[in-house]
């Protein structure tokens, strides 16, 4: 029994540290920024992607596009694309593979489309470690430890209630930077942008589902 009362109390006070670390400033600002997602019907960008090793090494720059409609999304990187249709995503390795997976499944990583959207409460603890300029910088680390990185800065434009960059750290100290530019709100986007044809990749392409 009392082995019982000391798991309750370990769960309850894990539970209390959650939320205690759940900034309310962090918060109002992080739905501030859902708000206006939410209010917008498309939003087309630009990002780039930059790569450092644990110790400061450039592993590089890669620059892509994205545009999203609600859940769906597609991203463009070079030849490679990312199509996700609400339900799955379609990863093209730019060559003959395509990888199908369901929307779940791709849940252990971060892509631009998911920092964009700013909807972190389930998933997050969060808190604002500082304002400098025009922007705000939240703090936030992953409930679930499963997750394949320890934590995300993401910097808020305080006018626009938008995330334009984000810096990702994963569990090797590795860190990723991800910059958004040329953000476009509700550009008009046909809903068969977001439909996966398999006629529009090249003939002999793999699909793996």
């Amino acid at each position: 029994m009392k082995k019982l009362y000391a798991l309750l109390l370990v769960l309850v006070v894990m539970v209390l540290q959650v939320h205690a670390q759940n900034d309310p400033k962090a918060k109002k600002i992080l739905d501030a920024v859902s708000n206006t997602v939410k209010a917008y019907k498309t939003i087309s960008a630009s990002f780039s992607i930059k790569s450092l090793t644990s110790r400061g090494v450039n592993n590089g720059t890669k620059t892509g596009t994205i545009v999203t409609k609600g859940q769906k999304y597609v991203l463009k990187e070079g030849k490679t694309e990312i199509l996700c249709d609400g339900t799955k995503t379609y990863n093209f390795d730019g060559s003959k593979t395509i990888t199908v997976s369901a929307v779940e499944e791709t849940g252990q990583t971060l892509t631009p489309q998911k920092i964009l959207s700013g909807a972190y409460d389930k998933d997050f603890t969060y808190r604002l470690i500082g304002t400098k300029g025009n922007l705000h910088e939240i703090e936030m680390k992953p409930i679930d430890t499963r997750k394949n990185f320890s934590k995300v800065n993401v910097f808020v434009d305080k006018v626009k209630n938008m995330i334009v960059r984000a810096v990702i750290l994963d569990k090797g100290n590795n860190t990723v930077q991800v910059s958004f530019s040329n953000m476009v709100p509700n550009k008009n986007l046909a809903d068969n942008l977001f439909a996966f044809n398999p006629a529009k990749y090249p003939k002999d392409v793999e699909i793996l589902d």
